[in-house]
């Protein structure tokens, strides 16, 4: 069983351990990029990928399911601070902190940025705000961990996808 990141027709699938890595690496970024309300809800929907909590197998999303904002400008913006977040993933940002080499985490974040990149979001996909897929403005992380340095979602779990790892 894995999981599958999805846009514009075009799919990541990794195992379970391969998505762990992915998540981790990515918080890792996000948690230091992040500033507006809109990416702290990006980070939100990343932290939300931890199959500590959310169950192997069951976590993925797809970008079309993603707020891009209801301009072009916004969509523009938002697709901005999410290859700015793949790129510092990309240059191993933190990955000194990991108990473990990611050996596998490169490929995947080449992969995911090749798809990302091509990924056109839609206009006004706002109307999608509190779907299935992106957390609402309510359910942005702003708390981070302090044991980490990673954003993660108190209504969720106590801790970051680090900590929950650790159990």
């Amino acid at each position: 069983m894995g999981n599958v990141f999805s846009g514009g027709g075009r799919s990541l699938s990794m195992s379970n351990g391969g998505t762990a890595v992915f998540v981790d690496v990515l918080m890792l970024a996000v948690s230091d990029l992040a500033e507006s309300a809109r990416d702290h809800r990006f980070a939100a929907l990343l932290a939300l990928q931890d199959q500590n909590v959310m169950g192997r197998g069951a976590v993925g999303f797809d970008l079309e399911d993603v707020d891009w904002g209801r301009t072009p400008y916004e969509g523009a913006a938002a697709k901005g601070f999410v290859l700015r977040v793949l790129d510092l993933a990309l240059r191993r940002h933190r990955w000194d902190e990991l108990d473990y080499g990611p050996p596998f985490a490169e490929e995947y974040l080449r992969q995911y940025r090749e798809m990302f990149e091509a990924f056109a979001p839609a206009p006004d996909t706002a109307r999608r705000v509190g779907g299935p897929s992106f957390p609402g403005p309510e359910a942005a992380v702003t708390a981070s961990c302090v044991r980490h340095r990673v954003l993660c979602v108190p209504a969720h779990w106590e801790g970051c996808v680090f900590c929950t790892g650790l159990r």
